[in-house]
């Protein structure tokens, strides 16, 4: 089952990686190898999470890349099926 209208994975490594560690997202970037820039795009909603970000998460706090991906996944499919019925194509299926 789908979940319904599923947060952004950013603000889960807000919220339940970085704050509770008191970690400032300078500080995190420069842990997990990455700019500020594209942690900051991350956290604040404006970039999705790469495999290699997933892997780097994973890394960081323990948790699975697959983990990190399937937020993304869930995310990334649920404001797609807003768009569904815009998505033009052939129906090659067989009659």
């Amino acid at each position: 089952m789908a979940m319904q209208n599923p947060p952004h994975p950013g603000g889960i490594v807000r919220r339940q990686c970085l704050q509770p560690l008191g970690l400032t997202v300078t500080a995190a970037a420069k842990g997990l190898g990455v700019t500020r820039q594209a942690l900051s795009d991350l956290v604040n909603e404006k970039a999705g999470i790469s495999v290699e970000m997933a892997i780097r998460l994973s890394k960081a706090f323990g948790s699975s890349p697959q983990m990190w991906l399937s937020l993304q996944l869930a995310y990334d499919l649920w404001k797609a099926r807003d768009r569904a019925a815009e998505i033009e194509v052939k129906d090659f299926r067989a009659a």
